[in-house]
């Protein structure tokens, strides 16, 4: 007769989790309500162990610090990745919003009226703005100069001729913990607009020309691509995406 000696995998789980949960009890009974100090290498141990667990199962575990601990270390980790607030530098501070948006409602309002003209009605406002200033607002805004922005076609009547046929795309990034650390991985998506439908092109942790070209080909290929039927696809580009921010392909 054989005996299967080798333990299940759930069995070795549930082994690993009662010797967790017995040396936390035992931890916590020596430090006796007082707390305890972690290094930045300690907390991103644990923050990453937390983070694949369940916060129903952390609190019947019975960790030494609380799962809305662990799991706020793990989002302080995420936005300390991306703090680049070290790299600034001094330079020229930006036109005040109040302005930007009164510039942008004046050539809206007013499609004859050029920068100089923009200016001068700023200036009786008591605002002194540069002619360059305008122009780069407006730029930014995808307003075109007074000779041309009044017989361009407006964005709300082309969105409506063209809607069944306009896609969307951008990016969005997830935060993986892997042995290097936290890993970025960009997420490419496709939306078509007149049906809401959300497409994953593709998921990379190097977004790069080769990566890129490929998926082009399979969101064209003229059998199965996502693109089949469609003619302007919308690309953001930039971070607080609006229909006049974006560019038309």
């Amino acid at each position: 007769m054989c005996v299967n000696l080798r333990p299940s995998p759930v069995a070795f789980i549930l082994f690993l989790l009662a010797g967790w949960m017995a040396e936390n009890r035992m931890l916590r009974e020596r430090l006796n309500g007082r707390s305890m100090r972690f290094t930045d290498k300690e907390r991103a141990l644990l923050a990453r162990k937390a983070f694949r667990i369940p916060r129903k199962v952390l609190l019947e575990l019975g960790t030494i610090v609380t799962p809305d601990t662990l799991l706020r270390w793990h989002r302080q980790f995420i936005a300390r990745k991306f703090d680049f607030s070290d790299r600034r530098k001094p330079g020229r501070p930006c036109i005040m919003r109040i302005i930007g948006e009164l510039i942008v409602r004046m050539a809206v309002e007013n499609p004859r009226w050029g920068y100089t003209r923009i200016q001068g009605a700023l200036f009786n406002l008591g605002h002194e703005v540069g002619r360059g200033t305008i122009a780069n607002v407006l730029t930014r805004e995808g307003i075109e100069p007074a000779p041309e922005r009044g017989t361009r076609t407006p964005w709300s009547v082309f969105i409506k001729a063209h809607w069944r046929s306009i896609v969307a795309a951008d990016f969005f990034t997830a935060e993986v913990w892997s042995i290097r650390g936290l890993v970025t991985y960009y997420v490419l998506f496709v939306i078509e607009l007149a049906k809401r439908i959300v497409h994953i092109a593709g998921i990379t942790a190097q977004p790069n020309e080769g990566w890129m070209m490929q998926v082009a080909r399979n969101l064209t290929d003229q059998f199965s691509g996502f693109l089949i039927g469609k003619s302007h696809l919308i690309l953001v580009t930039t971070r607080n995406p609006r229909p006049k921010d974006a560019v038309i392909a």
